[in-house]
């Protein structure tokens, strides 16, 4: 299957069950706040790269929709490997989902780092690999979580942004950024942040593709028992939110 059928496929099956399946509203609004606790507050745009149905306006309005492939909702068309934003132009990039379908993320984050401005952030949203984590998205999640699988962190020589193909890791981003700094060097971004959460409410919800588990009344009793679980993230934990920042003081962005 081609990167666009495939992207598209997704796209249309996640609005569908957006539009059937009222509880996935409150479910992503409270991940989205999660990431809107976090955003840097310095001058430059707000983008998110890869929005998928665009969802995240309803808590982030200013909140630029870009993705790889059109859609009417969408404000732009954004390839991660080759940004059209101006070098030190953007405040927040904010990656929902995105992270481990990224094939060479040493390469994606320079590029990020590239039009961040200083103080700038890049959000990653993701699974996360407590033994909960790996348990739901290796056994019931169509992607592969390819824990044990090489990272390829940059892109080799010759490659170009036009020849993104469809690549899914959904263990990609735990394996990078659940110690105290990334596993490798990004010249222009330094991790300050990293939480990770029991998402049990998400994880009994469904999702986009599974059946729901409890009823909607049922969401804020779920959400009081996540708060407990993230205490113990090595085991319940499935999901993720990394936080990059460009320093302040920072007048180079690396190399592209």
């Amino acid at each position: 299957m081609t990167e666009v059928a495939q992207h598209n496929r997704e796209v249309e099956a996640n609005l569908e069950a957006w539009h059937a399946k009222p509880l996935l509203w409150r479910v992503y609004r409270d991940m989205h706040e999660e990431i809107a606790k976090e955003l840097a507050s310095v001058p430059g745009l707000t983008a998110e790269i890869g929005s998928g149905i665009g969802n995240i306006k309803e808590v982030i309005p200013d909140c630029l929709r870009t993705d790889l492939f059109p859609n009417p909702w969408l404000d732009q068309t954004e390839n991660a490997y080759a940004l059209s934003f101006a070098d030190q132009s953007v405040a927040n990039l904010i990656l929902f989902d995105v992270f481990h379908h990224l094939r060479y993320p040493g390469t994606a984050l320079r590029e990020l780092a590239r039009v961040l401005v200083p103080g700038g952030r890049v959000l990653i949203y993701e699974p996360a690999m407590g033994l909960l984590g790996r348990a739901v998205f290796g056994l019931f999640h169509h992607e592969p979580i390819a824990l044990g699988e090489r990272i390829s962190w940059l892109a080799p020589d010759g490659w170009t942004p036009n020849d993104v193909d469809y690549y899914a890791a959904q263990g990609n981003a735990s394996r990078i950024f659940t110690r105290s700094a990334m596993t490798e060097p990004v010249e222009g971004l330094e991790q300050i942040a990293l939480k990770r959460f029991a998402q049990l409410s998400y994880v009994a919800s469904g999702g986009y593709s599974k059946r729901q588990l409890y009823p909607d009344n049922a969401y804020p009793a779920m959400r009081s028992l996540d708060r407990m679980l993230d205490a113990f993230p090595w085991l319940f934990s499935t999901r993720m939110l990394a936080v990059l920042q460009k320093p302040l003081a920072s007048s180079t962005t690396g190399p592209r």
